[in-house]
């Protein structure tokens, strides 16, 4: 069984006082910079892949926990890169020990990112770690701090940061066109389906080392069929789509709102309808998030998929992953790939084309090599914040209560017009796939009052909702995967 070392923890745990940054070559203009893939899975060995296209960089070596995809990712790219010789380890620890790695790319599961960028901080290694960037809101903190602590550049993966179709949107929104920013809608409509439930459970695949893909999480018993990738519909180990999809969407909101601090209130309310499978997380959510200066934020999520010739959701104006962002004289709707702004009949006034975030790696790499973190477009920080709306609604909901019609129309009421709306359309479509609510009930989470100073929920200690919520800002590691 593989542990990690008694040494390694306990300098990552405490994050002690003052800086013990690790000596490093400078990179020079010729010179490559050298990565580490952890993770190369579904999303990691896409991310091999892409960095390939990025001038002045080299693969050096791989990690993964299943030993089977690590030699598929492996192999792919030594056929595709001439000559190459890429190192595998399963465990990314090695990985981290060598001296001829600058930089790794973390896209493990979720509730890994944040000790493996901790720790690839601890051995001098810059990390670019996908969304959301941590599985909590304690733990993107203690990122933030460890990144500060050893100098290290850690960008998160919000590649919309980087397409030129929302840099120039937004620029032009701020720049008044359209009057007054009044509110955000971020939307989040996948076509996902139900991931079944077994009978008997799940056992991990014969080239996983199980231990180490735990990791921090806890060692539940699994009932659904497939392991890899559907662990992001259980809280263990996931955050559901408002936490997996949905980060884009939010921090598009962040953006939006120039990166202002957390809010101080947030609501949520959803259900997993329809589905009668292994999973946890909801497939139809709704949050709102208000106050601390900001104008408000409300957000949709709506995976619900029952038959192939139906979407998931119609589109809202428009829009089915995205953002609008709503003005005094009108509004822009996009996402990924830019957007347009409409005038206040609805008329489109000006286009922004985009292309997806192409600069997103290489803006990474440019930092790298400057040490300057001004070169990134979503350096930790604002990478923290966007994932902790995620976290923050997901909370409302899990410390929510099972609704009746009333108790649901009792709590958008208290919502505001916008989640009255939204419970509607959502009522409308689980009518529709003739959902019985009383086996598949609404769950209507508090309102709950944050201190985004603090970084926690604000309520009387032992009997109120928020110290109920507080309990989820962290979680139970499992030791010694512990972050402190």
């Amino acid at each position: 069984m593989n542990t990690i070392s008694r040494r390694s923890f306990l300098r990552v745990s405490t994050l002690a006082a003052g800086s013990t940054l690790i000596p490093r070559r400078v990179l020079g203009a010729n010179d490559d910079v050298r990565l580490g893939f952890i993770g190369v899975g579904s999303r990691g060995g896409s991310l091999c892949k892409q960095f390939m296209g990025v001038p002045g960089i080299r693969i050096v070596a791989l990690s993964d926990a299943d030993s089977a995809v690590l030699d598929k990712i492996g192999a792919q790219l030594e056929k595709a890169i001439p000559g190459a010789q890429i190192g595998r380890h399963q465990d990314f620890r090695k990985l981290l020990e060598r001296k001829d790695i600058d930089a790794v790319v973390i896209a493990s599961p979720n509730h890994w990112h944040a000790l493996m960028t901790i720790m690839a901080c601890e051995a001098g290694k810059d990390v670019y770690v996908e969304k959301p960037v941590c599985h909590n809101i304690f733990e993107g903190r203690r990122m933030v701090e460890a990144a500060r602590r050893h100098n290290r550049i850690v960008q998160g993966g919000f590649q919309n940061r980087s397409d030129v179709g929302l840099l120039a949107a937004f620029a032009w929104v701020k720049e008044g066109h359209i009057g007054k920013l009044k509110r955000v809608r971020g939307f989040c409509y996948r076509n996902r389906a139900s991931i079944g439930k077994q009978d008997a459970p799940l056992a991990p695949p014969a080239t996983l080392d199980y231990n180490l893909w735990l990791g921090p999480a806890q060692d539940e018993v699994l009932y659904r069929p497939k392991f890899h990738y559907d662990w992001h519909w259980f809280w263990n180990t996931g955050n559901g789509d408002i936490g997996n999809q949905g980060p884009h969407e939010l921090d598009l909101c962040q953006w939006a709102l120039d990166d202002v601090a957390l809010p101080t209130s947030v609501q949520s309310f959803g259900g997993r309808f329809g589905w009668g499978d292994a999973g946890q997380t909801p497939n139809i959510q709704f949050a709102t998030f208000e106050g601390g200066g900001r104008v408000p934020v409300v957000f949709e999520v709506c995976d619900m998929w029952l038959k192939p010739d139906l979407n998931a959701s119609p589109a809202f104006r428009g829009i089915r992953v995205g953002v609008i962002l709503e003005c005094e004289g009108g509004e822009f709707r996009g996402g990924r790939g830019g957007g347009d702004a409409f005038d206040p009949q609805g008329q489109k006034i000006q286009k922004f084309p985009g292309d997806g975030g192409k600069d997103h790696l290489d803006c990474f790499i440019r930092a790298v090599r400057s040490r300057n973190e001004s070169d990134l477009r979503a350096p930790i920080e604002k990478a923290f914040k966007s994932s902790a709306l995620a976290h923050m609604a997901n909370i409302s909901f899990r410390i929510g209560k099972d609704a009746g019609k009333e108790q649901l129309e009792a709590g958008t009421n208290a919502m505001g017009d916008v989640a009255r709306d939204a419970a509607a359309r959502f009522g409308k479509q689980l009518a529709d796939w003739k959902i019985d609510f009383a086996r598949e009930p609404w769950r209507v989470g508090p309102q709950l009052d944050f201190d985004p100073g603090a970084e926690r929920f604000k309520g009387w200690p032992f009997i109120s909702d928020e110290a109920k919520a507080n309990k989820f800002l962290s979680r139970d590691y499992r030791e010694p995967f512990v972050v402190r």
